[in-house]
């Protein structure tokens, strides 16, 4: 049976207990890393429960009620995040998941009203647009910082998605990553991260099924800062680039 970590939060921003599953995320259950039909179940939930078989207008609802279980427990997600990536609380409350509840409503309203045609993906929230539009999801968070992408399918079966829709699996990407990239069955694949990792992504699409890829590759945050800058404005503006 998959196990649990349980961290107990104790500070002036936050006071609670987190339980995060360690298992795998798959078809809507926590199983052990070792079951497989992983991609199984995310093509028979397109072809059976979601896809064409789901209206955009309840895809929609999903998704806002997806972004208010989010704002709900949106204390504890930023608690969470600043623990996996060290991330100041106030910054990834106020900033990135104020943000990320805005992208699953902003893609939400757009569920019943795509047809064909391509809406922009916004950074590196790529659930959104993929759920908006009739998509089945594989997540492999990075395994250095898992514990906020593990806790939130919680969430996602809480708002009620049909089993196999939202999948998350943990893992090295010299192993777990390599599979999801050979699959013949996954037809897609966005990636954010380094710019080798994005090449080997290339290279094993071109030698499987070409699955169409989406790459955001490269360094995090670059800045010059010249000899005549303001070095309290260059200062301010680094680290607001950096968080």
């Amino acid at each position: 049976m998959p196990g649990k970590f349980t961290y107990t939060f104790n500070t002036s921003t936050f006071k609670g207990t987190s339980t995060i599953q360690t298992g795998l995320f798959i078809g809507g259950k926590w199983v052990d890393p070792v079951e497989p039909a992983m991609v199984e179940w995310v093509t028979s939930a397109y072809k059976t429960s979601w896809g064409l078989k789901v209206p955009g207008t309840l895809r929609g609802r999903l998704l806002y009620k997806l972004a208010d279980l989010l704002e709900r427990d949106i204390d504890e997600f930023a608690a969470l995040e600043s623990l996996n990536v060290g991330k100041v609380y106030a910054n990834a409350k106020e900033g990135d998941l104020r943000l990320t509840i805005d992208v699953f409503r902003y893609y939400a309203g757009w569920a019943d009203k795509v047809h064909g045609k391509t809406i922009e993906m916004m950074l590196s929230w790529k659930f959104g647009p993929a759920l908006a539009t009739g998509n089945t999801i594989v997540l492999k968070p990075s395994d250095i910082t898992p514990l906020t992408a593990l806790r939130f399918a919680d969430l996602v079966n809480e708002a009620g998605f049909p089993p196999g829709v939202v999948n998350i699996v943990n893992g090295y990407g010299s192993t777990v990553g390599q599979a999801m990239i050979e699959h013949p069955l996954i037809e897609k694949v966005a990636f954010t991260g380094s710019t080798l990792v994005g090449r080997k992504i290339l290279k094993a699409s071109s030698e499987s099924n070409l699955k169409v890829v989406t790459l955001e590759l490269g360094g995090k945050s670059p800045t010059i800062i010249f000899d005549d800058a303001d070095l309290e404005q260059a200062i301010k503006w680094a680290a607001s680039g950096i968080l």
